[in-house]
């Protein structure tokens, strides 16, 4: 994935906007930072994931996903190798980052579904 598209992804998220954070591009909701890009070159992105969430794709995808060295990655911090993550897999992490930062009563990202309503006989 490219550093464009990684943009392009966040940014589709609902009320999500582009900042900046000690010199890197970051993707908010509201105030709170879900995704970074440039850390620890600008070949990597980090994501806002809660422990459990990390861990799950840190085992599913070594070779694209791994805890940010030291405290940070303790607390759920997480390095995205953009060169080898794909469209599918970044939408799918960064919408569970956003996720964990958005509003309590704000609705989260889902497929689209149709509701049917049936007719009186």
């Amino acid at each position: 994935m490219s550093v464009a598209c990684f943009r392009k992804t966040a940014l589709a998220l609902s009320d999500a906007i582009e900042s900046a954070h000690h010199g890197k591009a970051d993707f908010r909701v509201g105030k709170r930072i879900f995704a970074t890009l440039g850390h620890p070159d600008e070949n990597w992105g980090t994501l806002k994931l809660t422990a459990e969430q990390q861990t799950m794709l840190v085992e599913a995808e070594p070779d694209i996903f791994r805890p940010v060295p030291g405290g940070w990655g303790k607390q759920g911090y997480t390095n995205v190798r953009l060169a080898r993550a794909d469209a599918a897999t970044m939408k799918s992490a960064l919408a569970m980052a956003w996720g964990n930062v958005a509003p309590q009563g704000k609705a989260k990202p889902r497929a689209k579904t149709t509701t049917r309503t049936r007719k009186k006989a």
